[in-house]
């Protein structure tokens, strides 16, 4: 990647040098980030990834205490647990033209500082919309710094796709579990207020801004992407933190020889498989969330146990979303390992359904390995493209459209929960999906590029 992006300053930057002596960390056109940003870079991923799901399982959690709280409706309540989903989906789009508007770090900065006002308003407004207006708030940050996480590994870490890919996702995995297990004994510490229980999640989404500070004026473009259209003499953090020479500007020029044409992605059918499979993988996972406890005490296991066991499930991100990017990111197709995640998922939803309760702790762990398929998704919006332009459109597309087919999935599992009166038809709805999945994910896994399909 760094070969490539000489090439582009070879061929049209030689004219573009800014007048005057470069920053002293700049020795030439196309220096490598000093090595202390990289690290800082590393840790806001670290930290924003933590951010990205405490919102939605810290609520689950204290579900029945808001409802009571605020007089909440159950209907009410369950469009509340369907938001998150088309949240992403609707706001993820607006992620690429903000990214390019400006810059994909002061978009996550923003995204950051959405997720802990949302967080700290939404459990003192005092009112039902007020809640719903407030959670939008947060998960819009959410939404956006989703979509934009595989650009910030593209663009800071070209050669290490696989392995930040597993960083991030292994702490979105901890965030994930760590707000599920203990948002209730935080509330118990705190006297059993609930706001105070909800509230406590902003603390974790303000430090996180701090990183992203340092990346707000960052305009250069990702690996891959055209050189800026005009000189422009660095100046402050902006020329610190790109440690190029190519200036503050992200947009190529009109008639420079190294513009990209535009992508038309809905062309592209690795990308259509990436979107079905994205799509997939969050049914299931938001499935699991919301309903796998009450499988197990409609079997009979306790609630205690239960919640456990959906901790246990959620808790299996946490290793192998480290190892499952690093894995796939060597290997040329992707297919088998999406293989061996859908079979761990049809194994388990068997398990469910022939024996509930004797098998729990197996079945419980074999639903953690199958939604793994979540970090293997974002390693391949990062290897499916080759230019930082194409992975923010692949990136955009891909969790937008999944999100926006992963809603449906909840809401009918609870339909043909009550019309049916147990869980063999929602099971196998949950088991049929794994077909689909692992179909979209082998397509989506063969090597090639957006690029080579629009």
């Amino acid at each position: 990647m760094p070969d490539d992006e000489t090439q582009t300053l070879n061929r049209g930057g030689a004219a573009r040098t800014p007048a005057g002596p470069p920053p002293p960390q700049l020795s030439g056109a196309a220096e490598a980030p000093a090595p202390w940003l990289l690290r800082l870079i590393a840790v806001g991923l670290v930290l924003a990834a933590l951010n990205l799901r405490p919102a939605i399982t810290s609520l689950g959690a204290l579900l029945e205490e808001v409802r009571e709280g605020l007089h909440m409706s159950g209907s009410v309540a369950g469009v509340l647990t369907s938001v998150p989903p088309l949240c992403f989906a609707v706001f993820g789009v607006m992620a690429p033209r903000l990214a390019r508007r400006f810059g994909a770090g002061a978009v996550v900065c923003a995204g950051m500082v959405a997720i802990a006002a949302g967080l700290v308003i939404r459990p003192y407004i005092g009112s039902t919309a007020g809640f719903l207006a407030a959670s939008a708030l947060a998960l819009m940050g959410i939404a956006v710094s989703n979509i934009l996480m595989p650009v910030i590994v593209k663009r800071w870490f070209p050669d290490r796709v696989g392995t930040m890919t597993g960083l991030y996702s292994m702490a979105l995995a901890l965030g994930t579990a760590l707000a599920a297990a203990v948002t209730v004994p935080l509330t118990g510490a705190m006297g059993g207020n609930w706001q105070s229980g909800l509230a406590v999640w902003a603390g974790l989404a303000a430090l996180a801004v701090l990183p992203w500070i340092v990346l707000v004026r960052d305009r250069t473009p990702a690996p891959g992407q055209p050189a800026p259209a005009r000189s422009a003499t660095p100046s402050g953090p902006s020329a610190s933190v790109s440690g190029r020479a190519a200036g503050a500007s992200g947009q190529a020029s009109a008639s420079g020889p190294a513009e990209a044409p535009a992508l038309r992605i809905t062309r592209s059918r690795t990308a259509w498989g990436l979107a079905c499979f994205f799509g997939l993988q969050a049914t299931a996972a938001y499935i699991t969330m919301g309903w796998m406890p009450q499988i197990f005490r409609d079997a009979g296991v306790s609630a205690g146990t239960a919640g456990v066991l959906l901790a246990v499930t959620m808790a299996m991100g946490v290793p192998l979303a480290f190892v499952i990017p690093r894995v796939a990111a060597r290997l040329k197709q992707q297919g088998p390992i999406v293989v061996v995640l859908g079979l761990c998922g049809l194994i388990g939803y068997g398990g469910l359904y022939l024996a509930p309760a004797a098998g729990a702790w197996a079945w419980a762990l074999l639903l953690g390995v199958a939604n793994c398929a979540f970090p293997l998704a974002l390693t391949m919006i990062g290897m499916r493209t080759r230019t930082g332009a194409g992975v923010v459109r692949l990136s955009a597309f891909a969790q937008s459209t999944g999100y926006l087919l992963s809603i449906p999935g909840p809401l009918l599992v609870g339909v043909l929960y009550q019309h049916s009166g147990g869980w063999g038809l929602p099971i196998a709805l949950m088991a049929g999906l794994m077909i689909p999945q692992m179909v979209a994910g082998v397509l989506a896994g063969r090597d090639r590029t957006i690029e080579d399909e629009c």
